[in-house]
């Protein structure tokens, strides 16, 4: 093992492999990825973030309701989901988390159609094993050990990632998870992306663990601390803490130490509790600012190449947000259908509620289902 267990979350120290300005600072360190790789992943950083910007100019003009960004956590999003099989692994989301969907192969017009309130923008397209975003916080690991507890009893070889917030790491669901998922040795790798708030509540009011990765020592497995916006090093543990769950060895938690750069959700202003001058402080160690630094540096980007990224892919976002715009509507059926296999009585009699109510008041539709 190259970074699993030889970094001690107990001394806190973290694995790193770019400064802030995308130079290589511990090169025994960084991952063997190829500049088609690199390329790749910097796109779908690239797009999410133009993706979140469109979307809050959208949801400011009341055309899209209240969404959440990944605007700061792009590196270790599309790192983590880079590095499993969508076709034979599982990927379990919370709410933040656009730049996994994308690299997982979510459409964006599907991401879109979920911000509007369409139940169609749950579905994962064919061959995805994403599931639909958790509200729920911490849900999302139970989830995971259940699945990657199928995959050991059946004896595939998926292995379940899954990932939550700061905030998240003080629910009782999650220790409960990695604990039943130590227990039986599951194949699941558990993420938690430090963002340093939950919603208004920095960090240090949340817990006083020394970081978030001690939190899985007292259920014996490992855990590592990771700059997660650091692409190349989020890519190599990442990469490594698969391979170790889908080898037999159980699962991991693995820290992602980021920065929500933006609001905690499209109605939230981070200005109103956030100190003054933090987030200037941390604006130079995002992401994109670094791996784009890196890649220029290494001949394979450049401010063209940039400029054409930017051109396309926005192009592309809006052409999806004028489809989803057109086929934002819904029957209310769809409301009900999907919490069990077949409607049951109690359902069926809150759909019935639901079209009498709405065939009395039908401007009450506002726009969604109809």
């Amino acid at each position: 093992m190259k970074y699993i267990g030889k970094f001690d979350p107990q001394k806190d120290e973290i694995v790193r492999v770019m400064d802030k300005d995308g130079k290589i600072i511990n090169p025994k360190l960084a991952p063997s990825i190829s500049d088609e790789e690199l390329i790749k992943a910097y796109s779908i950083m690239n797009l999410s973030r133009r993706q979140d910007d469109y979307q809050n100019k959208m949801q400011r003009q009341g055309r899209l309701l209240s969404f959440l960004t990944s605007t700061g956590q792009e590196a270790c999003e599309v790192a983590y989901t880079m590095v499993i099989d969508p076709k034979t692994d599982f990927f379990v989301s919370g709410y933040r988390n656009n730049a996994a969907w994308l690299t997982m192969g979510q459409s964006i017009r599907n991401i879109m159609l979920y911000w509007v309130g369409n139940e169609a923008g749950a579905k994962a397209p064919d061959g995805v094993n994403s599931l639909p975003p958790n509200i729920i916080i911490g849900s999302q690991y139970s989830q995971a050990t259940g699945l990657a507890f199928a995959e050991k009893y059946q004896g595939r070889n998926g292995v379940a990632v899954t990932t939550t917030g700061d905030g998240g790491m003080s629910e009782g669901e999650t220790y409960e998870a990695m604990n039943f998922a130590k227990l039986h040795e599951v194949p699941v790798v558990f993420i938690c992306e430090n963002n340093k708030w939950a919603i208004s509540t920095p960090t240090q009011q949340q817990t006083k663990s020394l970081n978030i990765a001690v939190k899985a020592i007292a259920t014996g497995m490992p855990s590592i601390k990771v700059d997660g916006n650091d692409f190349l090093a989020s890519y190599a543990v990442a990469k490594e803490a698969v391979d170790f769950a889908r080898s037999g060895n159980g699962p991991v938690l693995i820290e992602f130490d980021t920065y929500r750069l933006g609001a905690h959700s499209s109605s939230d202003s981070p200005d109103v509790y956030r100190p003054k001058g933090e987030f200037e402080d941390k604006v130079p160690y995002e992401p994109l600012i670094r791996l784009k630094a890196y890649m220029i540096a290494k001949g394979i980007w450049s401010e063209e190449k940039q400029t054409a990224l930017n051109e396309e892919q926005d192009k592309h976002i809006a052409a999806e947000f004028a489809w989803v715009e057109a086929n934002k509507n819904y029957p209310i059926e769809d409301i009900f259908n999907y919490q069990y296999a077949e409607m049951t009585e109690d359902l069926k009699e809150q759909l019935a509620e639901a079209k009498e109510f709405f065939a009395k008041y039908p401007e009450s539709k506002d726009g969604g289902h109809h």
